[in-house]
């Protein structure tokens, strides 16, 4: 798989992605809170993880 960079939240760094199974990334994303109104930054997340998942495909 080819270079891809993403930020750990956990050690505070930019560190290359490598999968835990060679060839094979799964990703949970949980669906949005919403109290109020719906808008446009509520589909935020959804659209960032779905770009993701195609470039993971892509890839």
């Amino acid at each position: 798989m080819g270079l891809l960079r993403l930020h750990n939240t956990l050690t505070k760094k930019i560190e290359e992605f490598v999968p835990r199974d060679s060839g094979k990334a799964a990703l949970y994303v949980c669906g949005p809170t919403v109290y109020d109104s719906s808008h446009l930054g509520h589909m935020r997340a959804a659209i960032a993880f779905d770009v993701l998942r195609r470039y993971l495909e892509w890839k």
